[in-house]
């Protein structure tokens, strides 16, 4: 893994973290390969039952594409007559989110700054976000000639509806973390100072919890949204018997009778 993305998992949890907060965390071909890989690993891995997203410094959470680099790249792509640039899309971008969105996993994103263009995408990935009051968000496509990618035409009118959805998009804007509350894109809003410990505290309360279940909710959810009531109500009806079926289940109708706090084990 390269120092550009760190990358430990502990008791369950995956903890991934953008490490170039002198860059506010732009990504670059570096970087973007090392988070598609830590993403890759962290979803793959069955020891890991919850990720955490998160970013070093206090400036920015994910400021998307490294201008700086990118312009060189499109320099030599005119050159050469190609476009090679642009498949970083396909590429890098296109895996982080499915992986993060299709994770049988929750998965946490800790917003410590500004979130935007690709860095926007990622949060929007994640199942759950804690954001700094400090943080900010931004679209920030259209300020450089550019559509969404990252998955942001996909989930950010899931989350704020599509006529705002068109309004960040067409007009971006610096979202503040209270505004971004009352849209739905933060779930939680903490100290700037609280934010590590308190996206640790929710990710790792989602790894000790029910995976199975976990899974199950999220693929209902994603179904829904898509079909009908009649076929969302099968669907429903085939993760429950999957979820009742799970070691968890058992293990927490047990612990209910009983009065104890279930030990989940993930299965």
């Amino acid at each position: 893994m390269a120092d550009t993305v760190l990358y430990e998992v502990s008791d369950g949890l995956a903890t991934i973290t953008l490490n170039r907060p002198e860059a506010m965390n732009a990504l670059n071909i570096e970087t973007k390969v090392a988070l598609r890989d830590a993403v890759r690993s962290a979803v793959d891995d069955v020891a890991v039952r919850a990720v955490l997203l998160t970013a070093a410094g206090d400036r920015a959470f994910c400021v998307g594409q490294d201008l700086k680099e990118h312009i060189g790249l499109l320099a030599a792509d005119r050159e050469a007559g190609s476009g090679q640039t642009m498949t970083t899309v396909r590429e890098h971008y296109n895996p982080v989110v499915q992986a993060l969105a299709g994770a049988r996993k929750p998965v946490v994103a800790a917003v410590n700054g500004v979130a935007a263009g690709a860095g926007l995408g990622f949060a929007l990935a994640a199942d759950y976000r804690v954001v700094a009051e400090t943080a900010a968000f931004n679209t920030s496509f259209a300020g450089v000639a550019l559509t969404a990618d990252s998955g942001i035409s996909w989930t950010l009118p899931r989350v704020v509806g599509p006529g705002r959805a068109a309004d960040l998009l067409l007009f971006p804007r610096n979202i503040s973390a209270q505004e971004a509350y009352e849209l739905g894109i933060a779930n939680r809003v903490v100290p700037a100072g609280a934010l590590r410990g308190e996206g640790e505290k929710v990710a790792r309360a989602l790894a000790e919890g029910p995976t199975v279940a976990y899974a199950a909710i999220k693929e209902s959810v994603a179904y829904g949204l898509t079909h009908s009531l009649a076929e969302t109500l099968e669907k429903e009806d085939e993760l429950q018997t999957r979820a009742g079926a799970s070691e968890d289940h058992a293990i927490a109708v047990r612990a209910f009778v009983n009065k104890e706090k279930p030990k989940y084990l993930g299965r």
